[in-house]
């Protein structure tokens, strides 16, 4: 399965590598290696694409699920609320997942400049936020763009409604993604370092 807008780069990926194929078919490239390197080329770029817009489905765990595949980079507290940070690498899945079931009572962007997602100065980088309303209390979900990352995509608008796991947007080419969590009604489960799978591995869960 792929990402929502996968179909266009895709495809024209895909009619790139049968034009090279037809023109190696038909002589236009007469050098067999010359030939070679242009498809093993064309076919490198649609498997990278098809890797990158890679969307499997998950099965939620329990407690609050993490936003993005990745790994942990930060746990930390900040007043009343926790942030757990998870860093993308260009070969995570890239979509973006919802932590729990939720409301989007808004979504806006902030920020500025594109520094390397993984420093402590990324806070302040060009960002997306979403404003969930949940049954543990109010949830925030940031998109962050990094040096290379910086195209974000939306797939809810404030107003929308979903469950723990849907799909609510992704990040082209990794970055990370934060998750804030009121601390009055969860505890963080993960520490940094750890690797998560959007959708699907616990990150938190509701304090007694």
């Amino acid at each position: 399965m792929f990402a929502p807008g996968a179909g266009r780069p895709l495809g024209a990926a895909a009619i790139v590598l049968g034009l090279v194929a037809v023109a190696i078919g038909v002589g236009v490239v007469p050098d067999r290696w010359v030939a070679l390197g242009a498809l093993l080329a064309a076919g490198a770029v649609w498997a990278f694409l098809a890797a990158f817009f890679r969307d499997p489905e998950r099965t939620p765990g329990p407690g609050v699920v993490a936003s993005a595949d990745g790994r942990v980079r930060a746990v930390v507290r900040e007043g009343d609320r926790w942030r757990v940070s998870v860093f993308m690498n260009v070969t995570d899945v890239h979509v973006n997942r919802l932590p729990l079931d939720a409301r989007v009572a808004a979504v806006g962007d902030t920020g500025a400049g594109y520094r390397p997602a993984y420093r402590p100065e990324a806070d302040h980088n060009v960002r997306r936020s979403y404003r969930l309303e949940t049954p543990l209390g109010p949830v925030e979900v940031v998109q962050m763009t990094g040096l290379v990352a910086r195209r974000l995509v939306s797939f809810v608008r404030p107003g929308s409604e979903g469950k723990k796991g849907d799909r609510f947007g992704m990040i082209v080419l990794g970055s990370r993604v934060d998750v804030l969590l009121p601390a009055a009604t969860t505890t963080p489960t993960v520490s940094v370092g750890d690797r998560v799978r959007a959708g699907e591995t616990p990150i938190a869960r509701e304090s007694p």
